[in-house]
C-alpha cells in the first residue's frame, strides 16, 4: 500500500472514532438530563394540603378571611367555622376586602366567628365561641401565621409573647379534637420565629409533631397573607404570601403505660 493511501485511511479511521466519540458523548449527556429531568419528587417537596372535603375545620385568627374562602370555592371544604379575634367593624376596617369574603361564605351556610380568643377556646366566656366551638369534635383546628401583633421591640419578651399565646392555643386546640384528629400551625421561616421552638411547645402540652412541610400559599387560589396590623396603604412591599413558610401538623401523643 502507497503512503499516500496508508494517509488516506488514518485519516478516515480518525473520523470514524471522533464520530463515534461525540455520539457516544451525545448519548451519554441526554442520558444524564433525562435522569435529573425525570428524578420523582421526593416526598418532602410534594405539595401537601393538610384538609379533605369532608373535614370539620376550624379557622383561627383569620385576616381577611381568604383562606377559609380559597378552602371553600377551591378545596370544596363544606364544614368550616372560620374566626377571628377581631369584633367585626374592627375587622372591616383593617381589611375592607374581607367582606366579600365573609358573604360567600355564610351564604354557603359556613360558620364565622368574631371576637373570639385562640388562647380561650371552648372555655364559658364570650371569647370562648360558645356551643359552637365547645361542643364540635374538629378534626382540623387551623392557626395560620400565629402572632401577637408588635407589642414590644424587644426581642426577647416578643418571643416570649408568642410563645405563651401559643401554648394556650395549643393546650385549648388539643381537648376540642375529634380521635385521630389534628392542630396544623403555620410560620415563617427563620428568626425571630424559629426561637419560638414550636416543637417543643407541642411537647410541652402533650402533642407531637406528626410532619411539616414547606406552606405553598399558591395552592389556595385567592389567599393573600392579612399583616395584623391591617392593609398597608399602597399595598406596601411586604407580602407574607412569597415568604419562606411551614406547616407543623400536631397529633395528640399517646401516653404508655407500663405493667410494673
Amino acid at each position: 500500500m502507497s503512503e499516500a493511501m496508508k494517509s488516506k485511511l488514518r485519516k478516515h479511521q480518525f473520523h470514524n472514532h471522533h464520530k463515534r466519540f461525540k455520539t457516544s458523548k451525545a448519548l451519554i449527556s441526554k442520558k444524564i438530563t433525562d435522569k435529573i429531568t425525570t428524578k420523582p419528587l421526593q416526598a418532602s417537596q410534594k405539595p401537601t394540603i393538610p384538609f379533605c372535603p369532608n373535614d370539620r375545620i376550624l379557622l383561627i385568627g383569620e385576616g381577611d378571611f381568604s383562606f377559609a374562602h380559597s378552602l371553600h370555592l377551591h378545596h370544596a371544604c363544606t364544614a368550616l367555622t372560620a374566626t377571628t379575634i377581631e369584633t367585626r367593624d374592627t375587622l372591616l376596617t383593617k381589611y375592607p376586602q374581607a367582606a366579600s369574603h365573609i358573604n360567600t361564605l355564610e351564604l354557603a351556610a359556613q360558620k364565622v366567628l368574631f371576637s373570639i380568643d385562640a388562647t380561650k377556646l371552648g372555655l364559658p366566656v364570650p371569647s370562648g365561641g360558645g356551643p359552637a366551638i365547645r361542643k364540635a369534635l374538629w378534626d382540623r383546628i387551623v392557626f395560620n401565621f400565629p402572632h401577637v401583633g408588635g407589642l414590644t421591640k424587644d426581642i426577647n419578651r416578643q418571643v416570649r409573647a408568642n410563645q405563651e399565646l401559643l401554648v394556650k392555643f395549643l393546650d385549648r386546640a388539643k381537648v376540642l379534637l375529634a380521635p385521630g384528629a389534628t392542630v396544623v400551625v403555620t410560620v415563617f421561616e427563620g428568626e425571630p420565629y424559629s426561637l419560638w421552638n414550636l416543637r417543643d411547645l407541642g411537647r410541652h402540652v402533650g402533642l407531637k409533631v406528626e410532619m411539616s412541610f414547606k406552606f405553598d400559599a399558591g395552592l389556595y387560589e385567592g389567599y393573600r397573607h392579612a399583616r395584623t396590623l391591617g392593609n398597608v396603604e399602597g399595598g406596601g412591599g411586604w407580602k407574607g404570601e412569597v415568604r419562606d413558610a411551614r406547616t407543623y401538623v400536631f397529633g395528640v401523643e399517646t401516653q404508655k403505660f407500663s405493667n410494673s
